[in-house]
């Protein structure tokens, strides 16, 4: 079977790690790349051996059959459907679009066209919440009753120079870190049925203590949510999402309750463990080994999983309809709020399939992940 070609739009910060694990897999190949800013594409082509383009050319390029897409989210939407038009996949950075109405028309030109559309966050597929996954589904922990997710910062203006984005529409804690928590939630637990929630924005202003000149800015999103989610299963869950934490928290990332025991599930953010068990009878929490491959920084297995998904025509794990999901999800708790009722979601998804025990893509024995 042919490599398929794969470029990538967007070489900010982000890009070096695509590029790293690219390397990595046997199936495909990251052959080029191109940013608005040309000494930026420059850079990291020359960086990592690849062509340099501009955005017009490797649209063009009809050797190219997949694009990455790491533009800032709210050019997430219009590049997709650049590359759409262009008859190639993408596999985008999270969130799909901004918008619900984006997303629709993204899934409708995609189906039309008869392409594939990828979304990140990949990070449940790491290690971690794949043996969380694996664990639930061995009845491990007994028929789940509830779960818990926490993600509480102080935000980012101590340490980013120019965060204004995070405090814009289409940013805050929600839709900045909502698509790990949301997407790991669902993975595990199965689309969401409806969400009660109250958000508020604590701090109108904010002062940006990072860089050299100290400055205000106007939030203008909700920076504390905390919701109630309803599973389609009958799962209870409550989720709060904030920058306003200034003191730290000792809460857990997220714990799942079940009929036999909790389970402590690992930072949906990061690839790795620990997993810790609590059964009914135990006196403490204990860790249990990884069960599934991929613990480092493996950002870039959603891509490899979706083309591998189109050379054996069958359906990939971060598609679409999980992305869309999420997206509707995070909406539905500012809905929620606004509108003092709860959001039923209009929107549902698979359960991704989890990966077999021990599952590893093609790879290149000397750059295995």
């Amino acid at each position: 079977m042919e490599k398929m070609k794969v470029g990538l739009i967007g070489c900010g910060n982000i890009s070096s790690i695509y590029f790293e694990n690219c390397t990595t897999f046997e199936h495909f190949e990251l052959v080029g790349c191109a940013d608005l800013d040309f000494k930026r594409t420059k850079a990291q082509a020359e960086r990592f051996n690849v062509k340099a383009y501009t955005i017009e050319e490797i649209l063009e390029d009809k050797e190219i059959e997949v694009i990455v897409n790491l533009t800032i989210p709210k050019a997430h939407a219009q590049v997709c459907m650049q590359v759409l038009q262009a008859n190639k996949h993408v596999f985008t950075e999270k969130p799909l679009t901004v918008t619900r109405e984006e997303g629709i028309q993204l899934i409708k030109l995609a189906e039309e066209k008869n392409l594939r559309i990828g979304s990140a966050p990949d990070t449940f597929l790491g290690g971690g919440i794949q043996t969380a996954i694996h664990l639930i589904n061995q009845n491990e922990i007994g028929t789940p009753i509830g779960v818990t997710a926490s993600m509480m910062s102080r935000g980012h203006e101590h340490w980013h120079p120019n965060p204004d984005f995070y405090y814009e529409n289409g940013g805050g804690p929600m839709f900045d870190m909502g698509p790990y928590y949301l997407t790991a939630l669902v993975s595990m637990l199965g689309p969401i049925k409806r969400i009660a929630s109250s958000a508020r924005i604590s701090f109108p202003k904010r002062t940006i203590t990072a860089g050299q000149n100290p400055r205000t800015l106007t939030v203008h999103t909700p920076t504390h949510i905390s919701g109630i989610i309803d599973f389609e299963s009958g799962v209870m869950g409550n989720m709060t999402t904030s920058f306003d934490i200034f003191g730290g928290s000792t809460l857990p990332k997220i714990e799942v309750y079940g009929e036999k025991g909790t389970m402590l599930v690992p930072d949906p953010n990061t690839f790795d463990g620990p997993v810790l068990i609590r059964k009914r009878d135990d006196h403490q929490f204990n860790q249990v080994p990884l069960t599934h491959r991929y613990t480092k920084n493996s950002r870039g297995i959603g891509l490899a999983d979706m083309i591998e998904a189109i050379q054996q025509k069958r359906n990939h794990r971060a598609n679409e309809t999980l992305a869309y999901h999420v997206l509707d999800a995070m909406h539905g708790f500012l809905d929620a709020s606004r509108e003092g009722a709860y959001y039923h979601l209009n929107s549902t998804c698979e359960k991704p399939e989890a990966f077999p025990l021990h599952y590893q893509f093609p790879t290149k024995k000397e750059k295995m992940l």
